[in-house]
C-alpha cells in the first residue's frame, strides 16, 4: 500500500490552525468528512482519543501519526496536515508537532491500516522528507512530493 492511494489532494491542509492535539484531531476529521467516507463523526474522534490515550502517537522531529479503527468510517481515509508554528501534542520528544498524518480504518480490516501506518513510517524515516512536506506551498506539491517518493 501507498500514502497516495488512501490520500486525497481535499484532505490535506498547510497551516492547520489548532493549538491543542483536541482541536487538532477535530480541524483534522473535518477535512476527513469532507470525503463521504465517515459515517459517525463522534465515533471516529472518541476512537482517535481513546487510541491516543493509550499512548502519544507524536513520534519523534516534530511528526504526529494519529490512526484508529473506528466503526465510524466505511474505508481506510487519511489526511495530511502542517503547522509551520507547532501544535502542543504531547509528543514523545516532548517538542512541538509540525507534520500530522492521520489515519482512520474500519474495524474489519487491520491489514490495510497496519500498512497504511507501514507506507507513512517508510516516507518518514527518509532523511529530510518531513521536512519538505512541512514547507510544501500547496496540497498538489505535496501529493507530488509523496507520489515521487513512492515510486521509487
Amino acid at each position: 500500500m501507498k500514502l497516495c492511494e488512501i490520500l486525497d489532494p481535499s484532505c490535506i491542509k498547510l497551516g492547520l490552525e489548532s493549538e491543542d492535539k483536541q482541536e487538532l484531531f477535530e480541524e483534522m476529521l473535518h477535512l476527513i468528512l469532507g470525503s463521504g467516507k465517515v459515517i459517525d463523526r463522534d465515533q471516529a474522534l472518541d476512537d482517535l482519543l481513546e487510541r491516543e490515550a493509550r499512548m502519544s502517537t507524536g513520534i519523534e522531529n516534530g511528526i504526529a501519526i494519529p490512526h484508529c479503527k473506528t466503526a465510524g468510517v466505511t474505508t481506510l481515509v487519511a489526511a495530511l496536515g502542517t503547522s509551520p508554528k507547532g501544535i502542543d501534542y504531547n509528543a514523545l520528544d516532548g517538542k512541538p508537532v509540525h507534520l500530522v498524518i492521520m489515519t482512520i480504518a474500519t474495524l474489519g480490516n487491520p491489514g490495510a491500516h497496519v500498512a497504511a501506518l507501514a507506507a507513512i513510517a517508510r516516507l518518514m524515516n527518509i532523511p529530510g522528507f518531513a521536512l519538505k512536506l512541512i514547507q510544501a506551498r500547496t496540497p498538489a506539491e505535496i501529493m507530488d512530493l509523496i507520489l515521487e517518493e513512492e515510486k521509487k
